[in-house]
């Protein structure tokens, strides 16, 4: 059983293939926190808490005896205001006598197969429900009526704990929840680093890590949004710990809009983790017999370094977080029409770009922005989803069968949460965007945004993409999202319920996901936001892929790449190829380059590929037919991170087969220095008495060698790179 429970001890164990996670009940009103990491099979000795904790015996006295301050000493698996522990609490409320106090006492609880869905949210899933096994554990505030269920779901197959935290007034009062954590989890010791993704527009998700500190490490989005500027995940690695090798804590929030998430180090050395929604202007309003649901946090444990944690995340999110038809599908590969056209394009201009990608084995047009209303530029007409008949005087439908007709795919940009001031949508309806009357409006892009915490507008969103999926031939929707949410406010919600709205956005814009996917189940989804500024967990329990960056500069996108891997699969970033040299940047690389890049994500081009010349559509061809050969292992397989393009002058990774026949390393290079010698690497995850062939010749290498001695490679060109296959052959 993956989850048990000891009676006498009173000891929750809950297990994975490799980790275990323990607690147990101290007294009525404490969950306290023993263990979590390697597997442990034998539980002898854990009653002797003294052996574990920072303190000793005549301390556990002063704290039996009620010596607030020492309660700081107790791990815990959730805290709250009020009580004698004096770190930053899981939970805070305000009850209608205006206390804010909360103690808790256990009521039950239940063991069964499977994991539930979460209500309006987006979860990872089984869908044998062998596959996993569930522990809640219910709670409540005797004086108050409030009930809380701490929810732990064990993955039979990965190494991953899933937690998320329901919140129910069984009370007759009403109760204000100024901050609930999906998380909290405490460790005894503080030799960490802290590890997050940070970035910005066209600089997404780059590595950054810090050595923690007494006080409090945080990352966090006050944006709207999960943002690009810092992800909703961060791990907590020990000193030293490399790819490969050390012990890393991965936690991984399924949420895309305001969120927190960091340590605290208290004076006695010890750690608290915390993870969900961000408790900055956030309130939520909980009437008699309500219920309010936190996101869910995935937790990940590796004693095989980052690489480890991260191929963990990569399998439970393409198997138990992706849905639909086109989990593990090969997607159509895609010329889209932004950084060719932009908003300067006709139906001849799409038609000619149908063609052109027909003769080089493209296999999906997607007409970007500028098809609708009178958007000759980006300040107008977002809204008005109706084709511009002047650009492409058969509409959508027209365009689609045309499309058709020439053999490709066709697929369309949206942009649906946005409004523009000059478009008609915003002329009948003004108060539609988040707005707060008497203070006017930011601007930005030239756009406004939607208030999606109205179920009118939610309507209005649905209805228009539902009538333009069922009235023309399209197989793709870009999503995008172009800017950060300002004066948030809705026209509609009374006043105390006005800090909801984010959190109620964020709701409504699941549901509009979730209806909208489910109806058209054919339809590829994949999610913009000005690039990768809400690529997140919880987007991809709805979108079949992401635009990765903006930036599709390729050395960039190495960057990019890799820091996005620490959580996110292949399967789920877009990569595409474009014109050399990026306009923003001016750096100048090759096609083979560009292409070797992008071919490791769901594989396209963005190029005006009329220009072509002959050399260069032939080299297109050649990187289509590699792809096709190639997508599977990089798709489905297992990724290594073999050089850091944020610690040295070259990037390297590979990607295994999980049965270990295909193996594909890429290198790069980044800048050349004179008496450069070639860079050794080694690979990783091989058989070690194997034999592999490079692919295209008759070298031979064994597992052993090619892991443990390595190949060389050249650095003798700025930005040069090559992808080396090599097919096990016995």
């Amino acid at each position: 059983m993956p989850i048990n429970f000891y009676e006498g001890e009173k000891i929750f164990h809950i297990t994975t293939p490799n980790t275990s996670y323990i607690f147990r009940m101290n007294g009525e009103y404490m969950l306290e926190h023993l263990y979590y990491g390697k597997k442990i099979e034998k539980l002898d000795g854990l009653e002797n808490r003294e052996l574990f904790y920072n303190f000793t015996s005549r301390n556990y006295e002063y704290l039996e005896q009620g010596i607030a301050l020492h309660g700081e000493l107790i791990p815990q698996e959730y805290g709250f205001f009020g009580s004698p522990d004096m770190r930053n609490p899981s939970f805070h409320a305000k009850y209608s006598d205006g206390s804010r106090i909360t103690k808790m006492k256990y009521v039950s609880h239940n063991i069964f197969k499977g994991k539930p869905k979460l209500k309006g949210l987006p979860a990872t899933y089984v869908e044998n429900e062998n596959d996993a096994e569930t522990l809640e554990i219910k709670v409540k505030d005797e004086y108050t009526g409030l009930s809380l269920v701490y929810r732990y779901t064990a993955f039979l197959n990965e190494d991953a704990i899933a937690r998320s935290v329901d919140v129910i007034n069984e009370g007759t009062d009403d109760i204000n929840i100024n901050s609930v954590m999906s998380m909290s989890i405490d460790f005894c010791e503080q030799d960490f680093e802290f590890v997050h993704l940070y970035g910005a527009w066209a600089k997404e998700r780059a590595i950054e890590k810090t050595p923690l500190h007494h006080g409090t490490t945080k990352i966090e989005s006050r944006r709207g949004s999960s943002s690009h500027h810092h992800s909703p995940f961060f791990a907590l690695s020990r000193k030293n710990t490399t790819e490969e090798f050390g012990e890393v804590y991965g936690f991984s929030l399924l949420y895309s809009g305001n969120f927190e998430a960091g340590v605290e180090v208290d004076t006695y050395d010890g750690l608290r983790a915390f993870m969900g929604i961000n408790s900055f202007d956030f309130n939520w309003l909980l009437k008699s017999g309500e219920s309010f649901h936190a996101p869910e946090v995935v937790m990940v444990y590796s004693n095989n370094g980052f690489g480890g944690m991260s191929r963990t995340f990569h399998d439970l999110y393409r198997n138990n977080l992706a849905r639909g038809n086109f989990k593990g599908r090969k997607r159509p590969i895609v010329i889209n029409s932004w950084e060719a056209a932009m908003f300067d394009f006709n139906e001849d201009i799409i038609l000619d770009y149908a063609k052109a990608a027909k003769k080089l084995g493209i296999e999906m047009l997607v007409l970007d922005d500028g098809w609708f209303g009178k958007r000759k530029n980006d300040k107008s007409s977002l809204g008005d989803w109706e084709p511009d008949f002047e650009k492409l005087p058969n509409g959508i439908t027209g365009l689609s069968d045309k499309i058709k007709k020439e053999g490709l795919e066709f697929g369309l940009w949206y942009e649906p949460e946005m409004i523009s001031p000059d478009s008609n949508l915003y002329r009948q309806h003004p108060d539609w965007c988040l707005h707060v009357d008497g203070r006017g409006t930011s601007l930005c892009r030239s756009q406004l945004v939607l208030d999606l915490s109205r179920d009118d507008v939610c309507e209005y969103i649905i209805g228009f993409l539902r009538e333009g999926l069922k009235s023309a031939s399209i197989s793709y929707i870009k999503w995008d999202f172009n800017r950060n949410a300002t004066e948030v406010g809705s026209a509609l919600l009374p006043a105390e319920r006005q800090v909801e709205v984010s959190h109620r956005y964020i709701l409504n814009l699941y549901k509009i996901l979730e209806t909208i996917t489910s109806e058209f189940p054919d339809v590829i989804f994949e999610g913009c936001s000005g690039g990768g500024g809400r690529f997140d967990a919880g987007m991809m329990h709805y979108f079949h892929q992401y635009w990765t960056s903006d930036d599709t500069d390729a050395f960039e996108r190495i960057k990019i790449q890799y820091g996005t891997s620490m959580v996110m699969p292949t399967e789920f970033c877009t990569a595409h190829v474009s014109h050399a040299p990026f306009g923003r940047l001016g750096r100048n690389t090759s096609l083979k380059t560009r292409g070797n890049v992008a071919t490791f994500g769901q594989f396209g081009y963005e190029m005006d590929i009329r220009e072509l010349s002959e050399d260069e559509a032939e080299e297109i061809r050649a990187q289509i037919e590699r792809y096709n050969q190639l997508y599977k292992t990089i798709h489905t397989g297992d990724q290594y991170r073999l050089i850091s393009p944020f610690e040295e002058n070259c990037a390297a990774w590979e990607y295994v087969s999980k049965d270990k026949n295909e193996v594909i390393f890429f290198f790069s290079t980044i800048l050349a220095k004179p008496q450069n010698p070639p860079r050794k690497v080694r690979l990783a995850g091989l058989s070690e008495e194997s034999l592999y062939r490079l692919r295209g010749t008759d070298e031979v290498y064994s597992g052993g060698v090619l892991m443990n001695f390595g190949i060389s490679m050249n650095m003798l060109t700025d930005f040069d790179s090559e992808v080396l296959v090599f097919d096990k052959v016995k």
